[in-house]
């Protein structure tokens, strides 16, 4: 038995990417999308027809946004449906980076996504809308989810980013771990990273324990991995997203994988608790890795977007 197939006996294997092929030959159950990888995604053959396709739909839209904006969420939500077309589960589709900061704004852009799915004859129980973790958008996912739509946040890397977006109601999380070991190495060069040591995998531990004690529905994937290493040392964790590369490298590793963890013997020695706007603003500034680490993110996925957007524009 591969180390994949051991790790898919205790955790949902997710597909970090938008590559088609690459789906097919790993057969996750979910997948999960972002501007980063839907702008390498459309650098492929496969999905020039869709790029076409989308632009000409976006032609033909009458609403508030403009013509390249439509056609970016149609190619989005194209790939989405490719996606689910060879998966039994979920996919996430990630809200334009740029509305981090604004609620209201980041709300009417999931509803739209949602419809475009609709549309396409896909329901909102197969999808995940992804927001990042900022207060803002956290406070977004708290109403969609209200109105059964289904939510990711993303780029988490601190715990009380964990507790608001389990007290919102969030579906599901994506605590990083690759960029949170990144920050560390950048600025405590010296430090002894591995295994369990690694402080992404210690943070997703962390984060995964305290909602199985205190029973929070909220699933935990960690994201941004570095290496098969963080993997193991997170499996048994709910879902776990994973880039191609890193599955590849786990199918060809036949070792054995014990499992790390577990809800039945987890641990906690944090009281449940909520966190306000002022407690959550408070904890992130007196975060250095996760404030820098949750504006670099917003910023390179934004930057993307942009790409994107200029790639699109070019083909008018």
């Amino acid at each position: 038995m591969s180390k994949l197939d051991a790790l898919r006996a205790m955790t949902v294997v997710v597909a970090d990417t938008g590559d088609i092929d690459a789906i097919r030959q790993h057969k996750p159950q979910d997948a999960t999308t972002n501007p980063s990888l839907i702008l390498k995604a459309a650098e492929l053959p496969a999905y020039q027809a869709l790029i076409r396709q989308s632009l000409e739909w976006a032609k033909t839209v009458n609403n508030s946004d403009s013509l390249i904006v439509n056609a970016c969420d149609k190619l989005a939500v194209a790939i989405g449906c490719e996606i689910l077309s060879i998966i039994p589960g979920l996919v996430s589709t990630e809200v334009d980076a740029r509305l981090s900061f604004d609620s209201a704004a980041t709300v009417a852009k999931a509803r739209k996504l949602i419809q475009m799915y609709a549309d396409a004859g896909i329901g909102r129980d197969r999808i995940l809308i992804k927001i990042a973790s900022t207060w803002e958008g956290i406070q977004a996912a708290r109403t969609l989810e209200q109105e059964g739509i289904h939510c990711n946040l993303t780029l988490l890397f601190n715990f009380s980013q964990a507790v608001a977006c389990a007290e919102a109601g969030a579906t599901l999380i994506s605590p990083f771990v690759g960029r949170i070991l990144d920050w560390h190495k950048a600025n405590k060069p010296d430090g002894d990273y591995r295994g369990k040591a690694d402080p992404g995998v210690m943070s997703v531990s962390q984060i995964y324990n305290h909602y199985k004690v205190h029973g929070y529905k909220t699933v935990v994937m960690g994201a941004s991995f570095r290496n098969i290493g963080e993997v193991e040392a997170l499996a048994g964790c709910d879902k776990l997203t994973i880039s191609p590369d890193l599955l590849s490298e786990l199918s060809a590793a036949q070792d054995e994988l014990p499992q790390q963890l577990d809800d039945r013997k987890a641990q906690s020695d944090i009281a449940k608790h909520s966190v306000n706007e002022a407690q959550f603003r408070w904890a992130m500034n007196e975060d250095a890795m996760a404030t820098e680490k949750l504006a670099d993110g917003i910023r390179r996925f934004a930057a993307d977007q942009q790409l994107l957007e200029q790639r699109l524009s070019q083909m008018l």
